[in-house]
């Protein structure tokens, strides 16, 4: 479970409605804990005061979920207001008055910004947990974009690297969220670091199954990191297909998975040609050689 936190807030028929909200979340997430209720006076338009409150739920919903189901209250309860100025609901009048109005441009882009120090393990600690980005950002100041649901790490006006966010109610440590593309980099100057190095230790099963049959033979541990490396300039699934193949062929070798790589990258396969069992030619040659006689009699003269 999770434990979410919502706004609440009405200014007309403040106390019915907050109750109804109420009503409606406790029959759907059983147990809601609430703040005190505030009054505010209405800020931007002439109208009542606001009653504002914030509440606290846990559910097994996340976000996208959640407030997709919070839309649908919103939606059901429109359907069954009557609008204060015309004879129809206010979904009704809503919908009738939305063919008409502006397109929204841009969505706002929500977000809490801080700097962070990228560690000498390419790591960024937030809310004691640490998330991986490219080991070329070792050391160096990157800034860390906060979303609800996922976190965005930006240098130099790039995105570099993104993550799930990871939300812990517990006082532990917390943990470490690896991306293991993010260290192909160090792999490539130390090959060894791949036998037990945590970042790899989340692979894909078919990098897995080919890891284990190659670090058995001397330089192993290279070949997998030049095959790994090949997500860097190719398409990763496209990789990952090519050394599933090389698997089923028996045959789990750099120069298979590039072959097969290479077949997979240059489309489909021409289909051959039908051609018939003899060649017929439409003009049958003539066995003249007067016709050579004819050319050698001409009296035209031609530079050498």
């Amino acid at each position: 479970m999770t434990r979410a936190y919502l706004s609440l807030g009405s200014n007309l028929e403040a106390e019915r409605n907050l109750r109804a909200a109420l009503a409606e979340l406790r029959a759907r997430f059983g147990t809601v804990r609430a703040s005190p209720v505030y009054r505010f006076p209405a800020v931007g338009f002439d109208g009542p005061d606001f009653l504002n409150l914030a509440v606290a739920i846990d559910t097994d919903l996340g976000a996208a979920a959640l407030n997709d189901w919070l839309a649908d209250q919103c939606v059901l309860l429109w359907q069954q207001t009557q609008h204060p100025e015309q004879d129809t609901t206010i979904w009704d009048a809503w919908s009738i008055e939305r063919p008409h109005l502006m397109p929204v441009g841009q969505a706002f882009d929500g977000f809490v910004e801080h700097t962070k120090l990228v560690s000498p393990t390419c790591l960024v600690s937030f809310d004691r947990n640490r998330y991986s980005v490219p080991a070329a950002f070792a050391n160096r100041p990157i800034s860390l974009h906060v979303y609800a649901a996922q976190l965005v790490f930006v240098a130099e006006g790039q995105i570099i690297a993104e993550h799930v966010r990871r939300i812990s109610r517990s006082h532990d440590r917390g943990e470490t969220i690896y991306d293991w593309r993010h260290y192909l980099a160090v792999l490539q100057r130390k090959p060894g670091a791949l036998r037990n190095g945590a970042p790899f230790a989340e692979f894909p099963a078919a990098f897995k199954r080919l890891q284990t049959i190659l670090l058995k033979h001397p330089g192993g541990d290279r070949e997998m990191v030049e095959i790994l490396a090949l997500v860097l300039l190719h398409d990763e699934q496209a990789v990952l297909t090519a050394v599933e193949l090389a698997l089923e062929a028996g045959a789990p070798s750099k120069q298979t998975v590039m072959n097969f790589l290479s077949r997979l990258l240059d489309g489909a396969p021409v289909p051959p040609l039908q051609t018939p069992q003899a060649f017929a030619l439409r003009v049958e040659p003539q066995a003249n050689v007067g016709r050579y006689d004819d050319l050698r009699g001409r009296e035209d003269h031609h530079a050498a």
